[in-house]
């Protein structure tokens, strides 16, 4: 009989530590950035590529194996994933479709909420003021702070007895 191949119950790719028993699609959306359909683009081109199952647990990757995946979940356009898929298409700085994942992603939007209130527009303005930007009503939803019910007025004349 074979041998039962060890199960590694923590695989980190693209600086997320990822439970090594979820199939390879299901692992890739915990990864920030990672949508459901693009963890499956990206699962098809790694099974391809590493000549595995498409739902291999995560876990059950070798070293180089998980090295491979994480190329392509670092650089999805490279190996052959639509552009459309990409989460930072035509970057307002360099002009090209990129990817990012993670920390980078954050640091990406923080990035252009900060500009957007430098330049003073109206969704930087929203911004800065802690309001809904895009559209949504505020009269009755998106409150913040204490709940404050109704007050009635005290009976004046008095008990009524």
């Amino acid at each position: 009989m074979a041998e039962k191949e060890e199960i590694r119950h923590i695989v980190r790719i693209a600086g997320k530590d990822l439970k090594g028993t979820l199939p390879m699609p299901r692992a890739l959306t915990h990864v920030k950035g990672i949508s459901s359909s693009l963890a499956s683009a990206i699962a098809k081109k790694a099974a391809d590529e590493l000549n595995v199952n498409i739902n291999v647990m995560i876990g059950n990757l070798s070293e180089k194996q998980s090295e491979a995946l994480e190329k392509i979940v670092i650089n999805p356009a490279g190996y052959g994933i639509p552009t459309w898929m990409l989460n930072r298409r035509k970057d307002p700085e360099t002009g090209k479709d990129a990817h990012l994942s993670g920390h980078d992603l954050d640091f990406a939007i923080k990035g252009d909420i900060d500009k957007e209130k430098k330049l003073r527009s109206y969704r930087g303005v929203r911004h800065s003021a802690g309001l809904t930007v895009r559209g949504q009503r505020t009269r009755t939803s998106g409150r913040h702070g204490q709940t404050i019910g109704v007050k009635r007025k005290k009976n004046v004349k008095g008990s009524g007895k």
